[in-house]
């Protein structure tokens, strides 16, 4: 069996804004969630629990997602600051220092 070699390079990561999209998103499992909750005997009649489950546990799983992204954004943050920080020091220029007396 051949081994599969990729015929071009793959795309940048899309950035954009994340945290805004993992947090609608987990508003929006959330009030399906709660539009279901009232109808949740007839799921029950026609064994579609799983429905009004799955909407919970997709706010849930949001929830742990909206404390990544945050986390990762900031450390994108911190570290752009950080490498800028460093071009600015390596462009100013530097006084010598005294020499020691004695």
């Amino acid at each position: 069996m051949a081994k599969w070699t990729p015929k071009h390079e793959a795309p940048e990561p899309l950035e954009g804004p994340v945290v805004a999209t993992i947090t609608g998103g987990t508003i929006l499992w959330f009030v399906l969630f709660l539009v279901q909750v009232p109808f949740y005997g007839w799921f029950d009649d026609r064994d579609l629990t799983w429905w009004v489950w799955t909407c919970l546990a997709g706010a849930g799983l949001g929830l742990i997602g909206i404390w990544y992204v945050r986390g990762r954004d900031a450390a994108l943050k911190r570290h752009a600051a950080a490498r800028e920080a460093g071009v600015a020091e390596a462009t100013e220029p530097r006084t010598p220092e005294a020499p020691p007396t004695a």
